[in-house]
């Protein structure tokens, strides 16, 4: 289902620019994602019918072993091929930008591309953001879409910055303080139902 999300996103077209091949390939790398960082250290929300899900790490998560980093290292080399090099410099570029206080990182919203605007991802967002009310924590993502920045809005996240990478596709960089919270810099500082896997 995620690689059918994200099959037309602008960062999968920059990192996998074979159409023909691009959707098997973000299927491996979802499946690496989701075993070797999502659901070992973070959170996994999905619809009830598996039609969208959201991948959260939670503020400061468990690093992972060293026999899973290089597994993960070793399975994305597969994925990538002849474009790790193009893939490291934008998680490189992505992480030099990434807040250092304690927040919730959504890292991927998806949703089945038949069931996009019917709520799923509202559904989805949720339960992280009303914990990060409760608990008084910020939220942050990464938009590669333009057009998604305004759902974002509506949730409560702001636009901080944006990358743009040389040859490739602009990020929207988004942070959210809590409800009620104070504003500031993050830098370095309906339909449906959803459960946690």
């Amino acid at each position: 289902m995620l690689a059918r999300a994200f099959e037309a996103d602008p960062v999968s077209g920059y990192l996998f620019p074979d159409a023909g091949a691009r959707r098997a390939a973000l299927q491996r790398f979802f499946r690496i994602q989701l075993r070797r960082n999502y659901l070992a250290r973070g959170e996994v929300w999905v619809e009830a019918s598996l039609r969208g899900a959201a991948l959260w790490m939670p503020p400061r998560p468990d690093p992972p072993s060293a026999a899973s980093e290089l597994a993960m290292h070793l399975g994305l080399l597969g994925v990538f091929g002849s474009r790790i090099g193009t893939a490291r410099r934008l998680a490189r570029l992505l992480a030099e930008r990434h807040p250092q206080v304690a927040h919730y990182y959504l890292g991927t919203l998806g949703t089945e591309p038949a069931h996009q605007r019917q709520g799923i991802a509202s559904a989805l967002l949720a339960p992280v953001l009303a914990r990060c009310d409760a608990d008084r924590l910020p939220a942050y993502l990464e938009s590669s879409r333009v057009e998604n920045i305004r759902f974002y809005e509506a949730r409560g996240f702001a636009v901080v910055d944006d990358v743009a990478v040389a040859d490739g596709p602009r990020l929207w960089l988004m942070w959210r303080w809590p409800a009620g919270g104070g504003a500031g810099s993050a830098g370095g500082s309906a339909g449906g139902s959803a459960g946690r896997r």
